[in-house]
This record gives structure tokens, sequence and C-alpha cells, in this order.
């Protein structure tokens, strides 16, 4: 064979492999998650069939979050966009716009069992029905995205999340709910691959309920006087009330809100009195405030929660279930060796 047929062999095989992949890829849904977390479950459900760009990665805090503009191009090529609603994202409806994105925005909390924002003065638990959240597209500036373009631009560090606590992944139950969210949006945008996403998303359930059964014999090990831990921001409410701990916090619902001399100062002074048991940092959060805390009441930092995002692929909480585990172990230890 000639050295120009060889070259001209090659250059077909070449352009065959090029076709392939890009047949491949032009059936592959684009999907854009706004969180670490939120990519883990859409990893588990999507497979292969989906294209994933997380907007805020491994260690990162979705409250101070600036987008760049690589997020827009993102956008304006996706084909769904997952978002956890509840005011948490409160760039989004910002970014939507700068986008011009006609993709759904699915607001994943949609059916969760729901948690009052601490600080209402209603608060309570309950189950809460999101048919008047809307999570279709028209609908995700007000309660996806969390703010209108105006109260965005004017507030852009104004954290405040409303009445519900946003944080509700930290409960498995309702990441379950999340997975089943997931599978139905990717259903809507790719019909042909529905048998795929809701057989990932059956297998995936099942591993979280089997996740559901380890964290509650994790917490049975520790005695119920000893429950009462500390940690940064006002993240681990779900987390608490699913699987019976109490958090206090000196921040609350987001890591933007400022705490206040005098709010520190009387969370010491509870923390003396109710005798917690442990104080942690987090991921996302300044170590600052705990590190004052521990200092003033003697207590030992017990060591790194993940709260509103997973770890690095080499860290202990690189996915959903990974952190899970790791907080609740890491909880437990630092309990039973005080």
């Amino acid at each position: 064979m000639s050295i120009s047929t060889k070259r001209a062999a090659a250059g077909c095989v070449a352009a065959l492999a090029l076709l392939t992949w890009s047949h491949a890829n032009a059936h592959e849904l684009q999907v854009v998650s706004t969180f670490s977390v939120i990519s883990d479950f859409a990893r588990n459900v999507g497979g292969e069939r989906i294209a994933l760009t997380t907007l805020v990665g491994p260690d990162g805090d979705v409250h101070s979050y600036e987008p760049k503009p690589t997020d827009a191009v993102a956008l304006g090529q996706a084909d769904v966009v997952l978002a956890n609603g509840l005011h948490f994202e409160s760039f989004l409806d910002r970014l939507v716009r700068a986008s011009n994105s006609t993709a759904p925005v699915s607001a994943l909390t949609r059916g969760v069992e729901l948690l009052r924002n601490a600080k209402d003065e209603h608060d309570s638990h309950e189950d809460h029905d999101h048919e008047d959240h809307g999570h279709d597209h028209d609908h995700a500036q007000e309660h996806a995205d969390s703010h209108d373009h105006d109260h965005a631009k004017e507030h852009a560090h104004d954290h405040h999340h409303g009445e519900y606590d946003p944080h509700a992944w930290q409960s498995v139950r309702n990441a379950r709910v999340y997975v089943t969210n997931i599978a139905k949006a990717f259903c809507a945008a790719d019909a042909a691959g529905c048998p795929s996403y809701q057989a990932n998303a059956k297998s995936y359930d099942e591993k979280l309920q089997a996740l559901e059964t380890e964290l509650k014999a994790a917490v049975a090990q520790i005695p119920a006087s000893q429950r009462t831990v500390i940690t940064s921001h006002d993240a681990f409410g779900y987390l608490g009330s699913a699987y019976g701990l109490q958090f206090l916090a000196p921040q609350g619902l987001s890591t933007g809100s400022e705490a206040s001399a005098a709010g520190v100062a009387a969370l010491i002074q509870q923390i003396k009195k109710q005798k917690a048991s442990a104080i942690f940092l987090e991921n996302v959060s300044n170590p600052r405030l705990i590190q004052q805390i521990a200092s003033e009441t003697g207590m030992k930092i017990g060591g790194k929660l993940y709260s509103d995002a997973l770890s690095p692929a080499d860290g202990p909480a690189a996915t959903y279930i990974d952190m899970m585990r790791h907080n609740v172990s890491t909880i437990r230890d630092a309990v039973l060796r005080r």
C-alpha cells in the first residue's frame, strides 16, 4: 500500500471516528446542575446518557458563588437545569437571564418533607406540597432561583432563604425524592432514555435505603443525652430531625449571614447549659467562629463536616453516600471518644 493510500485510509478512519463521536454526543442530554450534591444524584440517574456541567463544584459555597461567563454558556446549551430551589441558589435567576436559556429549571425539593426556617415565628416541621412553588421554567424565576433580577442585583449578598430551610438533602428520605424528581426531569427531556433513567434511579434508591439503615444504626450508638453538637452554620436541621440529633450554630441558614457578638455569647452560654458534646468545622465555612467557640468553651474540635458541598474526588465525601456516612460517623466518633 502506498503512503498516499495509507494516509487516505487513516483519514477515513479518523473521519469515521469523529462522525461516530459526534453522533454519540448528539444524543447526550445536556444537563446543568447548580452544585455538587445534585450532580452526584444526576450522575447516578443519568449514567452515560448525560453530559453534566456543575456550576458550584466540590468544597464550593453556593451562598457566596458568583457565576462565570462559561456558566451562562452552559445554561444556554442546556436541555435540563437541576436546582435545589427554596431560595438556595440566589445567583440562578441572574444567570438564567444572562444565558437566555429556554431549558426547564427543575427544583428538586418538590415533594420533600420540609422544615421551616428556624428563625420563622411559625417554626415547625411539616410535609409541604410544592404545587404552588412552580417548578417549570416560567416559575423558576420566583421559586427555583430565589430572587427576581432587580432584587438579586440589589441584594446579591443578602442570603435570606425564606420560609423553609433549603438544606433538605441532609435527610436521606428527602434525597430519595430528589432522585425521583431528577428521573422525571430526564424522562421529560429524553423519552427514549426514560427506561434507563428509571432503572438507574431504582438501583440508586436501593443504595439510599441501605444508607438510611446504616445511619440510624450509627446514631443509635450515641447516648441520647449526648446528641447536641455545634457546627458553623445552620445546615444540618434535616439531619438532626431525621436521626435524633440537635445542631446549634452561630450563623443562620446561609454562610453569608453575620453572627453578632451578642449572638455568639448567647450561643456559648447555651452550649454550656445544654452541655454540647462535640463541635465541628464545615468544609464551606470560615473556621474562625468555631475556633473561637471551642476556645471559650474548652471543647475540642471533633473534625470537619460536609454541608453544602461534597469533597474533591480524593476526599472523604466525594459522593452523597460517602458524605452522609462521613458526617454521621464523624459525629458519633467525636462524641464517643470524649
